[in-house]
């Protein structure tokens, strides 16, 4: 592996502008729709929010630009299954699922600016060569968790309203403080968390914020004193002393108070204490609601840390590791500058397929590596013996290390792609209105629709919705068409005899053969070796199926004997 690259210099805000806590873009942006967010937490700081009501700010917030489509993968994929089952999290003791919606849009739409993939690949390593640092993101997130849930708590009664908005305010600062109290040190784009809970301290609106709370925790000191007879009951208890705290900038002494709800009066207007307390809270809430908009975006920024560091310490309860790929250059990657790309080629040590840690199966990781990035690797094998759960670990690695995250992998050396495409074998649909002939073709159409050069194409059984000599004459005309887009191509079928001669022929370039590695009781490994498999060995298939002779032979004359004891006879 080659060394990692240098951390990118973090962009400052623009002058007199309080710089987002972006964690997802190197250049910091307000990435929700503030205006929303600010009608929302109006209404939720007013008389309560629905819950979830901020989670759907989150989902919507954008992101950077990208080449790539998630229509043509996610769904075969399974990606909101890998976030639900693999990627949830705990923080302060609860479990959290974070956002399918945002998080795969992160996942799924790998950003085109490498600075942007830096940014948290940088992220990362810190958490992960820092307890401390991940400590305070778990802190900070569960302490926006519990500012969102007070802003969404709805008051049961009219009285309730003062000190449910009080709470919210104390939430508020909590997360404030949370941020700018942690990441010490952090040299990644975790300084930005601490550079705006200070900056955020330092304003005007948070000191008023700070007096307003500690006005309400002490708005006086009593000194008294307590007389206790013998047996323990209390005989007598007086003041000594009254200390107000005349010092907070919200204190008005009786007198004050008076003077103010008597002008009010005189103009017409009726106050009570608790309404004139209300008057200050609504200024100081007014004063932060920009910071809080912030706050609402970071909730997904930092789901997508955490989501992280969850899918790394599943895998290591299960034996099995991560890592942050070694990302070629983009200009060698992807051959777009002149004749096929001499660059490194692709290399994974110890893949997984992510998907199966949500499951009781076992996981077996394999190696895979290929000479030269833009290979057609063909996959042939049995049934059952890990082709597609491969095909989906190498998409979901792309995918996951083009976004800046960790891939299922102990070591992988990859190459970024303009844009991804997966087509697994689907199930027929009930309004479908061609067979499967036509709908493998339909499926070769549309790769061929939306592939550009230099993409990565993951097709799983080619050709399989057809007779073996229509099959495979489609099925080398795709080959030698993909060639001509020097796409990163893994391609799975069980035309074996095509798949031998053209491993012999070689009549496009950088063909590459792999076959499931077989012990020596012909049972798959779950690994991949060099060539083409001989057998499908689809009699093992059937035979632990159930699908022998004897047993279907068997099942057909218990029919006939259950037929014959109700009193009928076949025909």
């Amino acid at each position: 592996m080659s060394a990692a690259p240098p951390e990118p210099a973090l962009p400052d805000a623009p002058p007199g502008q309080r710089a987002a806590p972006d964690l997802l873009s190197h250049r910091p942006a307000l990435r929700v729709d503030a205006r929303a967010v600010k009608e929302s937490l109006a209404f939720a700081f007013a008389g309560g929010a629905p819950a979830g009501a901020f989670d759907r700010h989150v989902e919507s917030a954008s992101l950077p630009a990208s080449t790539w489509d998630p229509a043509r993968f996610a769904q075969h994929v399974f990606l909101r299954e890998l976030i639900v089952g693999c990627l949830h999290f705990t923080s302060d003791g609860r479990s959290y699922i974070p956002s399918p919606a945002l998080l795969g849009r992160a996942l799924s739409q790998p950003p085109s600016d490498r600075d942007t993939v830096e940014l948290r690949r940088a992220i990362f390593r810190e958490l992960t060569g820092s307890e401390a640092q991940r400590r305070d993101l778990e802190r900070a997130y569960a302490a926006l968790r519990r500012c969102v849930a007070q802003l969404e708590t709805i008051p049961i009664s009219r009285g309730e309203g003062s000190r449910r908005r009080l709470d919210i305010l104390a939430a508020a600062k909590d997360a404030f403080d949370a941020l700018a109290g942690g990441f010490a040190g952090a040299r990644s784009g975790l300084s930005r968390l601490s550079a705006f809970g200070a900056a955020v301290r330092e304003s005007e609106a948070y000191r008023r914020l700070a007096d307003l709370l500690a006005y309400d925790e002490e708005i006086a000191t009593l000194d008294v004193r307590i007389r206790v007879g013998s047996d323990g009951h209390v005989r007598d208890l007086s003041a000594l002393s009254i200390r107000e705290n005349s010092e907070n900038r919200f204190y008005q002494s009786p007198l004050g108070r008076f003077v103010t709800k008597l002008v009010m009066l005189w103009r017409g207007y009726r106050f009570s204490d608790d309404e004139l307390l209300t008057r200050h809270v609504n200024s100081v809430f007014d004063g932060i609601e920009d910071d809080l908009v912030a706050l609402v975006q970071l909730l997904g920024d930092l789901e997508f840390y955490l989501a992280g560091l969850a899918l790394r310490d599943r895998a290591r309860a299960a034996g099995l590791a991560v890592c942050l790929p070694e990302l070629a250059s983009p200009g060698v990657s992807n051959g777009a500058h002149g004749a096929r790309g001499e660059g490194p080629g692709r290399e994974l040590k110890g893949l997984f397929n992510p998907l199966l840690l949500a499951s009781s199966a076992s996981t077996v990781p394999c190696d895979i590596a290929t000479d030269h990035h833009d290979a057609t690797v063909i996959v042939t094998g049995p049934n059952s013996g890990g082709k597609t759960r491969l095909l989906e670990a190498l998409s979901l690695a792309q995918m996951m290390g083009q976004a800046g995250f960790f891939v299922p992998a102990a070591e992988a050396r990859l190459s970024p792609c303009h844009g991804l495409f997966v087509s697994l074998i689907e199930q027929a649909q009930a309004d479908q209105s061609e067979g499967r002939l036509g709908m493998e073709l339909l499926r070769i159409r549309s790769l061929f629709e939306a592939m550009q050069v230099g993409d990565m194409v993951v097709l799983d059984e080619l050709c399989s919705g057809t007779n073996p000599s229509e099959g495979e004459e489609i099925f080398q005309l795709v080959i030698s068409l993909l060639s001509e887009l020097r796409p990163q191509a893994f391609i799975t079928t069980h035309f074996l005899e095509l798949a031998a001669r053209l491993e012999r022929e070689r009549p496009v370039d950088r063909l590459v053969f792999l076959q499931v590695e077989l012990d020596a009781q012909q049972w798959p490994t779950y690994q991949f070796v060099d060539g083409v498999a001989r057998t499908s060995l689809a009699h093992r298939t059937a035979a632990r199926l159930g699908v022998t002779r004897e047993e279907l032979v068997t099942l057909v004359e218990r029919s006939k004997r259950a037929h014959r004891r109700r009193g009928v006879e076949p025909a």
